[in-house]
């Protein structure tokens, strides 16, 4: 299976709202899975986009988005009963670990790109996140 059928499924997924999908192809099993619907997800977003805003009104021209580069379940911790990796507020230098994607049972490290705080934390943990989903928002 390619990237293109897995990103096709991910579509049917979201249109039909469906929170789990698991395709069979030879020995091959693919399992896709997402933590909310579409449009529950897209009410959160509003709420959180009011709080990473300065009182200044500089708005988030300082803030730097970190994005899943994978589709997989997002983990702010190294282990279930572990302290997660950085919390809103903590300080955070170019290459520190962030949280973890696991995808296909690889546990996939994410780093920031840039020193700074850690402004928001954009999902929850065991989050199912797709290419491209904002994880985090770091002040510079």
């Amino acid at each position: 299976m390619n990237e293109a059928d897995i990103r096709k499924y991910a579509a049917l997924m979201r249109e039909l709202e469906l929170t789990g999908l698991e395709i069979t192809e030879g020995d091959r099993v693919v399992r896709l899975e997402r933590s909310a619907p579409a449009p529950a997800r897209a009410q959160a977003v509003p709420a959180a986009a009011e709080t990473a805003e300065e009182p200044s009104g500089r708005g988030a021209e300082n803030l730097v988005s970190v994005t899943s580069p994978l589709v997989g379940v997002f983990y702010a911790a190294p282990a279930e009963n572990a302290a997660p990796y950085v919390s809103v507020g903590d300080r955070v230098t170019k290459g520190q670990i962030l949280c973890i994607v696991e995808a296909m049972k690889l546990m996939n490290e994410i780093a920031a790109e840039e020193d700074g705080v850690v402004a928001e934390i954009c999902v929850v943990n065991g989050q199912v996140v797709e290419y491209g989903t904002e994880l985090f928002r770091i002040r510079r």
